[in-house]
């Protein structure tokens, strides 16, 4: 059993807390904003993601698991600290490190034993070098800090998944025996286990986001071409699936990603490349690729309904960035929305998990109850987000309460030949 210290309570943060935790490690998970410690602390829990409720009620249950908004409490005893605070893009598109720096800073102060300091949290290759001169320096005399970089490939929507049965764990660092000793925190989960230096280990992260993002870019530039020449591109991506170099993940058409990963990866992963002398034109195309399929979307809209949306009616189905998760990150579908409203239209909302947190942001927007209602009167419906929920609608209920029975499918869920004989004018991405 080990004393660990995890400093961020967001999805990355409060994954990495319940899942050490449950593999019988003592974890106080620490966060400066002290409404959602308060929600910890009394059993409420301020994101959503499937399974992870429960693991962190039987952890504080087992008290191996708690939650506070001092430093010193957190870091009292602690032999690791996990850094999992948010790295948002800077006005240039680079990584923001001013959570990461306050962090370790204050980290530094409130430690009164030596630590290994594990940074969660992505950031640029470099980082790693800085964040450790920055814990040292703050250090009492006498004390030392070693830093490993150990990136996360948690999936919203299935991170709890994704941690407790990695692909692989990624460490870096330049002392061999810091990266032993939090190596044998994943032991028991018999993944590979990657060693290299900690820039390397900051690049691998960066270079997987960008790769899969590339991936969803480039499917999306083969749907345009699809629509052009009259070609199926699910099938297409079925048959580019069978080869081995390939393989089938991130090849969905639609409308492309967003969250808090992929859009601010890229750009920073951009930003790094372009502030080193380095020419990333690929970065930039993905994107601007993925830019457009927002904008696609709209005039796919608007083509269907074959008039201007000045006064129509649009029903959105769903708003988080991916199912299974309430998060809105850069959500493509806060695009389409803004889009849509100053285009004139009049905008509906659906989202079976984050419809309350959404509608905050959206001004002018009717938040519905359940797609039904985000249908009635609608001169045409969007899915954006594919949640199961909208898999199985009564698309005979579905086209009676609409004003026009236009279905314009973001995200190629429904079989054209099944919509279109229940009545609907179907439009979708790539697709004949």
């Amino acid at each position: 059993m080990s004393n660990i210290c995890v400093i961020g309570a967001g999805y990355v943060g409060l994954v990495t807390s319940a899942c050490f935790s449950d593999l019988g490690n003592r974890v106080v998970c620490l966060d400066i904003d002290e409404a959602k410690i308060e929600m910890l602390a009394s059993g409420k829990m301020p994101i959503f993601e499937p399974g992870l409720e429960e693991l962190i009620h039987r952890n504080k249950a087992a008290a191996r698991l708690s939650f506070t908004t001092s430093y010193d409490e957190a870091v009292k005893g602690a032999e690791f600290a996990f850094v999992a605070v948010h790295t948002p893009s800077g006005p240039d598109g680079g990584a923001d490190m001013r959570y990461v720096e306050s962090a370790v800073t204050s980290l530094g102060k409130s430690a009164r034993d030596d630590i290994i300091v594990v940074t969660k949290s992505t950031i640029p290759a470099g980082s790693g070098d800085w964040v450790e001169t920055i814990v040292n320096d703050n250090l009492q005399p006498g004390l030392a800090a070693k830093v490993v970089s150990n990136p996360e490939f948690l999936r919203e929507g299935s991170a709890v998944q994704d941690f407790m049965h990695p692909d692989r764990v990624v460490l870096g660092g330049s002392d061999g025996g810091a990266i032993e000793r939090v190596a044998d925190l994943y032991q028991t989960l018999n993944a590979p286990i990657i060693i290299t230096d900690k820039r390397t280990a900051e690049m691998i992260k960066y270079a997987s986001n960008s790769f899969l993002a590339t991936k969803i870019s480039f499917i999306n530039e083969i749907a345009s071409i699809c629509e052009q020449v009259g070609a199926d591109v699910k099938q297409v991506a079925s048959g580019m699936a069978y080869d081995v170099r390939i393989g089938p993940g991130s090849l969905g058409a639609g409308l492309g990603w967003g969250g808090s990963c992929f859009p601010k990866d890229v750009r920073a992963l951009e930003h790094l490349a372009a502030t080193n002398g380095c020419h990333p034109q690929l970065l930039r195309s993905v994107i601007e690729i993925n830019n457009d399929q927002r904008r696609r979307l709209v005039e796919k809209i608007r083509d269907a309904i074959g008039q201007s949306l000045e006064g129509q009616v649009v029903g959105i189905l769903g708003l988080s960035f991916k199912p299974n998760t309430d998060d809105i990150r850069d959500a493509p579908s806060l695009s389409v929305i803004e889009q849509l409203v100053q285009c004139g239209a009049q905008v509906r909302v659906y989202d079976p998990v984050t419809i309350e947190a959404a509608t905050e942001q959206l001004n002018g927007v009717f938040p519905a109850n359940d797609p039904y209602e985000c249908a009635t009167g609608a001169d045409a419906l969007a899915l954006v987000t594919e949640w199961n929920e909208f898999k199985q609608l009564d698309l005979t209920r579905l086209r009676e309460v609409m004003r026009q029975p236009i279905m314009v499918d973001g995200r190629n869920v429904f079989d054209p030949a099944t919509i279109r004989a229940a009545g609907f004018k179907y439009v979708s991405f790539g697709r004949p």
